[in-house]
C-alpha cells in the first residue's frame, strides 16, 4: 500500500511556501548585502507587475544584474511578494497616492474598451488605453515598492546575520562534542 500524506489546507500551504522560501534565502549563498539587496529589488519589483502588465519582467534580470544583487535571492523575494498578495491588497491605495501625488487626468489616444479579437489582429489601442489608465497605480505601485524595498533590507540583513551567527555556534558546538568524544577515547 501507499504511503498516506497529510493534506493541509490553503493557509496551511502558504505557511509552508513562505516558510520554505525564507529557509532558502537565509542559506542563499553571496553575503547578507548582496543577498539582502536581492530579495529587496525582487520584493520591490514584485509591487509593479500588476501595474504594468507584467512588463517588468523584461527589466528584471538587468536590474538585479547592474543593482549587484543576488539573483536567486530577488527571485525569492518575487516569489515572497506574491505569496503575500501584497500587490493586490495594495493596488486601491496605489491608486489614491498616485492621483495624489500626480493630479492630472491621464488620458492618451482615445480610449476603447478591450477587445482581444483586436489585439491578436494588431490593434493595441486598447491595451495602450489600459495600461495609461494605469499611471496612477503605477505612481502608487512604485512608491509603495521603493518603501517596501527599503524596508525589507534592513529585516532581512538582520534575519541573515542572525542566521549566520547561529549557524557557526551549532557548528562550534558539534565540532566541540566530537573532539570530547574523541579524547574520552583516549583516556
Amino acid at each position: 500500500m501507499g504511503i498516506k500524506r497529510k493534506k493541509y489546507n490553503i493557509f496551511q500551504r502558504l505557511g509552508r511556501a513562505f516558510k520554505l522560501n525564507f529557509l532558502k534565502l537565509l542559506r542563499s549563498p553571496g553575503g547578507a548585502k548582496k543577498v539582502s539587496l536581492g530579495f529587496a529589488l525582487g520584493f520591490g519589483l514584485e509591487m509593479l507587475v500588476i501595474s504594468t502588465a507584467s512588463l517588468i519582467y523584461i527589466l528584471f534580470v538587468p536590474i538585479v544584474r547592474l543593482a549587484k544583487g543576488s539573483l536567486p535571492a530577488s527571485i525569492i523575494g518575487n516569489v515572497i511578494g506574491k505569496l503575500s498578495l501584497l500587490p493586490v491588497i495594495l493596488l486601491p491605495f496605489a491608486r489614491k497616492i498616485g492621483k495624489f501625488m500626480f493630479p492630472m487626468k491621464v488620458r492618451i489616444g482615445h480610449e476603447t474598451s478591450f477587445n482581444f479579437r483586436r489585439l491578436m489582429h494588431g490593434d493595441f489601442h486598447s491595451l495602450v488605453s489600459i495600461i495609461h489608465g494605469g499611471v496612477h497605480a503605477l505612481i502608487g505601485m512604485f512608491i509603495f515598492g521603493i518603501i517596501l524595498s527599503f524596508t525589507s533590507y534592513f529585516i532581512v540583513h538582520y534575519f541573515y546575520e542572525k542566521e549566520k551567527k547561529n549557524r557557526l555556534k551549532r557548528r562550534r558546538r558539534k565540532h566541540e562534542v566530537r573532539l570530547n568524544s574523541i579524547n574520552k577515547g583516549y583516556i
